[in-house]
């Protein structure tokens, strides 16, 4: 790897560590750059999946008082995410890699859409709220945390975004609490993955230490910048520039 080339994975991996605490989508910055690099899509992929581990180790950390009297929600759910980690990671190691670039332009644009059309988080949990003031999970919640965990396993895009929705809606508890559940149980679902794909896939060492460099400096301006930015207008920028670079690997991978 180049000098310039590393650079790149740093600047890079800031700037998906701002977009995933604005947007929850840090993919769509580092997993192009990380093709830029030159590396197959797959295994950019698999080196993304591992450098996000730093990051979630890091949103995690910062979570901990807002845990405080959610363990045996975690008891349940951690079971679901783990497994549903594993089962994304072994879809994208068992299935041809030209399969995922096929998908992956859906994915990314899928993303997008979801995030262009995300009611404000606020907005969430004030419905979440009335209708579940007793703060009872649904039964079918494990089974909502594994599907997304699946996604999250093979590839990830938004699926912080779609976790924290499902869990203030549901859950009846405010974004904190439940920022802090979707930080834990997508955290488990990623750190899993990355698990299996260090030891079953070929992981771009060299370019994980630039991208975790980087995702750990933006992680941690993200808060910061948060409170300042227009959020509504940025998310709807990154939402836009997601469509646009779905557009572009659509045409690389179909034309």
């Amino acid at each position: 790897m180049t000098v310039l080339e590393f650079v790149l994975l740093v600047v890079a991996g800031i700037g998906a560590g701002l977009v995933g605490s604005i947007a929850g989508l840090a993919s769509l910055i580092s997993y192009p750059a990380l093709l830029a690099t030159g590396i197959p899509p797959v295994t950019a992929n698999v080196t993304n999946t591992v450098a996000l581990v730093l990051n979630g180790v890091g949103s995690v950390s910062a979570s901990v008082p807002e845990l405080q009297g959610q363990g045996r929600r975690l008891l349940r759910l951690a079971g679901a995410a783990l497994l549903g980690g594993a089962s994304g990671a072994a879809l994208l190691l068992l299935t041809p890699s030209s399969a995922f670039e096929r998908v992956v332009p859906w994915l990314i644009g899928g993303a997008s859409v979801a995030i262009l059309v995300q009611r404000p988080a606020p907005e969430l949990a004030l419905e979440g709220a009335l209708h579940h003031p007793e703060h009872r999970d649904p039964r079918w919640l494990p089974l909502g945390v594994f599907a997304i965990a699946i996604y999250g396993g093979y590839f990830g895009a938004a699926a912080g975004v779609m976790m924290l929705a499902m869990f203030l809606l549901v859950t009846g508890e405010g974004l904190p609490r439940s920022n802090a559940l979707r930080n834990v149980v997508l955290g488990l679902a990623n750190g899993i993955a990355a698990l299996a794909f260090v030891f079953l896939s070929p992981v771009d060492w060299s370019a994980v230490l630039p991208l975790a460099i980087g995702l750990f400096t933006g992680g941690r301006l993200g808060p910061r910048v948060v409170r300042r930015a227009p959020q509504t207008l940025v998310r709807r920028i990154i939402a836009v520039l997601g469509l646009g670079l779905a557009i572009r690997l659509g045409i690389q991978a179909y034309g």
